[in-house]
């Protein structure tokens, strides 16, 4: 070969290497997952979860912390991320908090603070009663809203404009009646409501299936209604939806995997194809059954359609309940 034919080899063997390298890009330092929740929380699970397949799949080499900052409604870990704009080594496990704060006027954050990663998982919201409560059965329920809905306290984590208290009050709402004539008393968390219900300080609380189900199994507890698709499994394998009862409510809190804005497109696809891959796992799928979490995993352009069309909703709702600002 000729001087000239050498160099023009070796030229576009390096365009051909920059250009490969400008395509990939994977964590070159510690990545940290940030839980709006503290530890065992149901964000920290989450978190927890993610860490665990990453690592031991090898689909991050480098280190990885899980990185916990309760509080706030959320936004002390919202802002923690979003003022790391541009950094792909640290991510957010987030869920409906990311539209609710903003709306109800809580925090300046919006959607558009962070770069949509995936969802991941939904949980679907229970509504139950004591064992021992006059409320047999959603029928009952029903009637009694109907007639007057100020005559059921409603119970729920962890704040005003939460995905519980979304859910009972698109339940009224179905029912003809008013969502802002809703009685409701919010805890701090799953772990306060439920022993409220089980006393008879309230009537009927709203909560995450997992938190109910060693309560169900007892006999202390009785499922009205699921805000699902479709009946859950296990102990909850006889408790009806709200569809079946013929009340047209589905509704949920998704959790999702979040980073700041500013992510290179290659950053944004890394983590992608990572989530892609951990929810194709039978550990993920088994998670999510042991918490009765509904796969509803999404990217790319459908999870931003999917965000667009929750945001509008969640508004609506909102609005109607009187906490939108």
């Amino acid at each position: 070969m000729t001087h000239r034919a050498v160099f023009v080899a070796l030229l576009v063997l390096l365009l051909a290497s920059g250009g490969a390298a400008a395509q990939a890009w994977a964590p070159q330092r510690n990545v940290e997952i940030v839980a709006a929740s503290a530890p065992g929380g149901s964000n920290d699970k989450t978190a927890r979860m993610l860490e665990h397949l990453l690592s031991g799949n090898k689909l991050v080499t480098s280190s990885i912390t899980v990185v916990n900052k309760p509080g706030g409604g959320s936004n002390i870990a919202n802002t923690y991320v979003a003022q790391r704009v541009g950094d792909a080594h640290v991510l957010l496990i987030a869920g409906n908090a990311l539209m609710t704060n903003h709306i109800i006027g809580a925090s300046k954050l919006t959607i558009a603070d962070f770069t949509p990663i995936a969802s991941m998982a939904e949980d679907y919201a229970v509504f139950a009663v004591t064992g021992g409560s006059p409320l047999k059965s959603g029928k009952d329920l029903v009637e009694r809203m109907q007639k007057d809905a100020r005559s059921v306290s409603t119970g729920f984590a962890n704040a005003f404009g939460s995905t519980r208290h979304i859910a009972a009050a698109l339940f009224v709402k179905a029912l003809g009646g008013n969502p802002r004539d809703l009685k409701v008393v919010v805890f701090k968390g799953s772990a306060e409501a439920i022993p409220a219900v089980l006393g008879g300080h309230i009537d009927l609380a709203v909560v995450g299936a997992v938190n109910a189900v060693p309560h169900v199994a007892a006999g202390r507890m009785r499922i009205l209604g699921v805000g699902a698709p479709q009946r859950l499994p296990g102990v909850f394998a006889n408790a009806p939806t709200w569809r079946e009862q013929g009340i047209d409510v589905v509704y949920g809190s998704w959790r999702g995997v979040f980073a700041p804005r500013g992510l290179t497109p290659q950053q944004s696809a890394f983590w992608e194809s990572a989530m892609q891959k951990i929810a194709a796992t039978p550990e993920w799928k088994s998670d999510l059954e042991k918490n009765l979490w509904t796969d509803n995993f999404l990217t790319g352009a459908a999870l931003r359609k999917e965000i667009e069309r929750e945001l509008v909703a969640t508004r609506t709702v909102l609005t109607e309940i009187g906490l939108a600002k």
